[in-house]
C-alpha cells in the first residue's frame, strides 16, 4: 500500500510539471483531436475520380481502335500502363488527401500513422471496382452488356423458380430389382438412408444407399407375414421403427435391421360390436405413422374399423373409428391418412365417400363427402399437402381429386383418365407444394406405366415420365433427398434423381465401383513326396488276385448272394416261411379245403351203363305199373315263366 501510495503521488507530482508524456512513454499527452474539413476532402475526391474516369475511357477508345487497326498484339501494354497510372494515381490521390488533411490541422500536424502504409495495389485494387463520374458516352456499351447478362441470368434464374417443371429430378435414374412379382409397398427412412421395398412375393428388402455399390444390391430380404402380400411400409417419424401392413388382421412392426419389436393383437370374430374387440378380424388394407408422436400408428381393414395403436401397449387398440354409409351400414374403408399436424384422421371408402375424424372424437365425423369416387370403387389414397389445407385422392374410378378441407363438399379440382387396376395406387405432392404427382396402370403388353406431374392450381398435366412397361403403383417424393421412388407391377424399384438438385440417396451408390467377387479357395489333396516315411502314409501291398476273389467270395455284399430264408419269427421286415412255427403248422394239417374240384355229371354218368344193365333200385319199381316213362307236358305257365327276366324268376 506504501508503495502503490507513493507511485501515484509521483505521477501526480510529474503531471503537476509537464512531464506526463516522458513518465508513461509516449508522446503527444494532452494535444487537441485533428479536425477534418469534409467539402474539401469530397470536393478533392470527386476531382481525382472525374480524372480517373476520363483518363480509363480514354486508354479503352485507344485499345479499341488499336483492335480494329489489326494490333491486337500491341493491345497488352496499355493496360499494363493504365495498371501503373492507376497505381500512380491512387498513391497520388492518398499524398493529397494526407497533405490537405495535414494542412486543415493544428500545430499537432507532427503526429504520425499508425500501422503499416496501404500497399498500392491493393488501393489500384479498390479503385477499380466501382467508376465514380460522368456516366459514359453511348457508344460505349461495356458495361451496359455485361449489366444486361446478368440481368439475364437473373430473368432466367427466376423463371425457374417459378416453373415447378424444372425441378423435377428426373436427369438420371437407378433400377433396383426386388423380385419379379408388383412392388406393393414403399417406405423411405426420415434421413433418405435406407429405402425398404415390399411387394407381391411376401417379401421385404432393405436398401442402404450408403452401403451399396453400383451393383445395386439389398443387404437383407426377409418374410415378416410369412405367405401374406405386403400392403404397406412406412418408417416413424425417427426413422428407428417400421410399420408392416400385410394381408393378415395382424400388423407388425419391426426395427431398422427387419427384428420383431412388436405384433398387434387379433380381434374376436364372433363378436359383432367391432369396438368390443381387442384388434381387427379380416385383412388390413393400409397403415400410417403418426406425424407427430413417434408411438402411435393407424391401420384399417376389411372388418370396418381404423384402429390406432400404441406401440408400448401391442394387447389393445388405443381408438376405434367406424365409417358408416348413408343408411348407417359399415362400409370397408380401403386407405387411410393422418393430416399433417395429426390432428385429423381421413379414410377413404369401398362405397366412394371420404370420412374425416378428429383424432380425439371418434364418434362422429367432422368432415363427410358422400360422392367423393364412384361406389364400389377401392380408394386408393388419400395424401395431404404440406400447408394442411388441400386433400388428394385417388380413386379406383381412373380419377384424381383434390379437395379443400374447408369446403368439404365438392372437389377443387379432377383429372380423368388414370388408368387403375390396383388398391394401393399412390398419390403425393412435390416438396413445394406445387405439383401432385400419381401413377398410371397398364395391362400387359398393352403400353408403358407413366408417372404423371399436375400443376396443383391450374391442375394441367404438366409432365410426365415413362417409367417402365408394366404399371406405376407406388410413387413417394422425399424432401430432402429431392428424390422419386417408385414402385412398379414388373417387380422393380426406381430411383429417379438429379445430380444438381438432389442430395444423397442414390448419388451416393452410384459412385462407387462394383466390388470384385472373391475367389473361393478349396483346399487340394496334399502329395506326398516321400511315401512310406510314415506309417500311417504307408501303402498297402497289392495281394494276388486269387485271394482277392475269394474273399470277395465270402463277402456277400460283394458277392451278391440271395439272402436265405428267415427261419422262426420274421424280422427286418420279412416274414418266415408258412408253416415254421407251431401254430402256423396246426392251421395248415387241420383247416383243410377238402374241396372237390371233380364235375358232378361225369360222376353220375361213370355209373349209367352198370345201371341199365344191371339195375338194382329204380328201374325194377316201374318194370310192372310203368315199362314206358311218361314225362310231364309242357304248359302255358312255363312258356310264360321262361318269358320273364332272370330277376324276376323264383329261386328253387
Amino acid at each position: 500500500m506504501k508503495v502503490t501510495a507513493f507511485c501515484c503521488f509521483y505521477v501526480w507530482k510529474m503531471s503537476g510539471d509537464g512531464d506526463i508524456g516522458s513518465v508513461m512513454g509516449f508522446s503527444g499527452f494532452g494535444k487537441k483531436a485533428r479536425t477534418f474539413d469534409f467539402d474539401a476532402i469530397f470536393e478533392q475526391t470527386r476531382r481525382t475520380a472525374i480524372e480517373r474516369s476520363q483518363r480509363v475511357l480514354e486508354e479503352r477508345q485507344k485499345e479499341t481502335q488499336m483492335e480494329e487497326d489489326g494490333e491486337s498484339s500491341k493491345s497488352v501494354k496499355p493496360s499494363v500502363h493504365s495498371q501503373k497510372e492507376k497505381v500512380a494515381a491512387a498513391s497520388s490521390r492518398v499524398h493529397e488527401s494526407d497533405s490537405s488533411s495535414g494542412s486543415d490541422s493544428d500545430s499537432d500536424s507532427d503526429s504520425e500513422l499508425i500501422g503499416p502504409p496501404v500497399p498500392p495495389q491493393h488501393a489500384a485494387q479498390e479503385d477499380e471496382d466501382e467508376l465514380v463520374g460522368p456516366p459514359l458516352p453511348p457508344g460505349y456499351s461495356g458495361s451496359t452488356a455485361h449489366s444486361d447478362d446478368d440481368d439475364e441470368e437473373e430473368a432466367q434464374d427466376d423463371d425457374d423458380d417459378d416453373n415447378p417443371v424444372k425441378k423435377i429430378p428426373d436427369t438420371h435414374e437407378i433400377t433396383l430389382q426386388h423380385g419379379t412379382k408388383t412392388v406393393s409397398a414403399l417406405g423411405l427412412d426420415p434421413s433418405g438412408a435406407r429405402l425398404v421395398t415390399g411387394g407381391y412375393d411376401y417379401d421385404v428388402r432393405f436398401w442402404d444407399f450408403a452401403g451399396m455399390d453400383q451393383a445395386l444390391q439389398a443387404f437383407r430380404s426377409l418374410q415378416p407375414c410369412e405367405c401374406h402380400q405386403i400392403k404397406s411400409l412406412q418408417y416413424s417419424i425417427t426413422g428407428d421403427v417400421i410399420l408392416v401392413v400385410s394381408g393378415n388382421a395382424q400388423a407388425k412392426v419391426l426395427d431398422r435391421d427387419g427384428f420383431n419389436v412388436m405384433e398387434c393383437v387379433k380381434g374376436d370374430q364372433y363378436i359383432v360390436d367391432m369396438a368390443n374387440t381387442k384388434g381387427h378380424t379380416a385383412m388390413l388394407n393400409c397403415g400410417c405413422w403418426h406425424p407427430k408422436i413417434k408411438e402411435e400408428f393407424m391401420t384399417c381393414s376389411n372388418d370396418g374399423t381404423v384402429r390406432t395403436w400404441d406401440l408400448n401397449s401391442e394387447k389393445k387398440h388405443k381408438s376405434v373409428f367406424k365409417p358408416r354409409s348413408l343408411q348407417g351400414k359399415k362400409v370397408t374403408p380401403t386407405c387411410c391418412t393422418y393430416s399433417r399436424d395429426g390432428k385429423l384422421i381421413a379414410a377413404g371408402c369401398q362405397d366412394g365417400t371420404i370420412q374425416i375424424w378428429d383424432r380425439n372424437l371418434s364418434v362422429h365425423t367432422k368432415f363427410h363427402c358422400r360422392q367423393a369416387h364412384t361406389p364400389g370403387s377401392d380408394t386408393s389414397c388419400l395424401s395431404f399437402s404440406y400447408d394442411g389445407m388441400t386433400l388428394a385422392s385417388r380413386g379406383g374410378d381412373d380419377t384424381l381429386k383434390t379437395w379443400d378441407i374447408r369446403n368439404f363438399r365438392k372437389p377443387v379440382n379432377v383429372a380423368t383418365g388414370l388408368t387403375n387396376y390396383f388398391s394401393m395406387t399412390d398419390c403425393c405432392f412435390s416438396p413445394d407444394d406445387k405439383l401432385l404427382v400419381t401413377g398410371t396402370s397398364v395391362k400387359k403388353d398393352e403400353g408403358n406405366g407413366k408417372l404423371v406431374f399436375f400443376d396443383r392450381g391450374s391442375f394441367q398435366r404438366v409432365y410426365e415420365i415413362e417409367v417402365t412397361n408394366a404399371s406405376v403403383v407406388r410413387c413417394l417424393w422425399h424432401p430432402k433427398l429431392n428424390q422419386i421412388m417408385v414402385g412398379t407391377g414388373n417387380g422393380l424399384a426406381k430411383v429417379y434423381y438429379d445430380p444438381v438438385k438432389s442430395h444423397r440417396g442414390a448419388k451416393l451408390c452410384v459412385v462407387k465401383s462394383q466390388r470384385k467377387e472373391k475367389q473361393a479357395e478349396t483346399l487340394t489333396q496334399d502329395y506326398i513326396i516321400t511315401p512310406h516315411a510314415l506309417p500311417m502314409f504307408r501303402e498297402a501291398r497289392q495281394r494276388s488276385t486269387r485271394k482277392q476273389l475269394e474273399k470277395d467270395r465270402l463277402d456277400p455284399k460283394k458277392s451278391h448272394k440271395p439272402e436265405p430264408p428267415v427261419s422262426g419269427p420274421g424280422r427286418g421286415g420279412r416274414v418266415a416261411a408258412h408253416g415254421g412255427t407251431l401254430s402256423s403248422f396246426i392251421v395248415k394239417n387241420i383247416a383243410l379245403d377238402k374241396t372237390d374240384d371233380s364235375n358232378p355229371r361225369e360222376a353220375i354218368l361213370r355209373h349209367a351203363k352198370d345201371a341199365s344193365e344191371n339195375p338194382y333200385w329204380v328201374a325194377p319199381a316201374y318194370t310192372q305199373t310203368q315199362p314206358e316213362p311218361v314225362f310231364a307236358e309242357e304248359s302255358e305257365e312255363d312258356e310264360e315263366a321262361d318269358k320273364e327276366p332272370e330277376w324276376k324268376k323264383r329261386k328253387i
